[in-house]
């Protein structure tokens, strides 16, 4: 049974630092592409962050570039985004996502994802 299961959400001070794990059971997530995206109250879920299953690929998107880092464990099945400079902005239900098949790169393009985590949530105030 594939599951994403996300951690390391919480309370953070602006211009603060978290990083959120992924972990994946019931594939071997290397041959995967990975997302992570976000849901703030009242607006639609987007694309954040991806990496490619291929050559490990990053992708960003604009709001976050040069403030947080995708990267993936395989030895541990595990991939992660650490959030730096964090703004209030950023405050969101974040979630993992994996397509079902290996090798499809679906980039932010939530509707090729097939499992996704359950959330965590990440709130940005002082």
């Amino acid at each position: 049974q594939v599951q994403l299961v996300e951690s390391g959400g919480g309370l953070v001070q602006p211009g603060g630092s978290l990083r959120l794990s992924c972990a994946a059971s019931g594939f071997t997530l290397d041959y995967y592409a990975i997302g992570w995206f976000r849901q703030a109250p009242g607006k639609e879920r987007e694309g954040v962050s991806c990496i490619s299953s291929s050559d490990g690929s990053t992708y960003y998107a604009d709001s976050v570039k040069g403030r947080f880092t995708i990267s993936r464990d395989n030895a541990k099945n595990t991939v992660y985004l650490q959030m730096n400079s964090l703004k209030p902005e950023d405050t969101a239900v974040y979630y993992c996502a994996a397509p079902r098949l290996a090798g499809v790169e679906p980039m932010f393009v939530i509707t090729e994802y097939d499992y996704w985590g359950q959330g965590t949530q990440v709130t940005v105030s002082s």
